[in-house]
């Protein structure tokens, strides 16, 4: 009985282990997708917006920034690197707040490409649609 035990607390541990493993990949799989998108819609409003240079120099500078508050947040939340600290899902964890962050990166690039409605007073360096 103790051996049956032992054996299954073991294949408990590894069944639990690959479903951790697996959660991680999708859940950081959807991350790199998400920074996929984004850095597509920024390269494209870096070349629909080439010729008001003004414009492209302070948003490369607010990337840059949004980029570095990301990390620091990041770094906020999970402040010991080392992979075992905050438990086995520590990796999933620290995806999904990528994720969340990067989209909403994407969701404020978008008004860029999606343009507005002529008339929006507010628009400042949005192209009129």
């Amino acid at each position: 009985m103790k051996t049956f035990l032992i054996v299954l607390c073991v294949t408990s541990l590894s069944i639990f282990s690959q479903i951790q493993s697996g959660l991680n990949q999708n859940i950081c799989q959807k991350y790199k997708q998400s920074d996929s998108t984004l850095n597509s819609f920024y390269k494209k409003i870096l070349k629909e917006y080439s010729t008001d240079t003004l414009f492209i120099s302070k948003l490369k500078i607010a990337q840059n920034k949004w980029i570095l508050s990301r990390d620091a947040d990041l770094a906020a939340l999970y402040p010991d690197t080392a992979h075992e600290a905050y438990g086995s899902a520590n990796l999933m964890c620290r995806c999904v707040f990528l994720t969340s962050k990067t989209d909403e990166r994407i969701k404020y690039l978008k008004q860029w490409i999606e343009k507005t409605e002529e008339g929006d007073m507010c628009s400042g360096s949005v192209k009129i649609k």
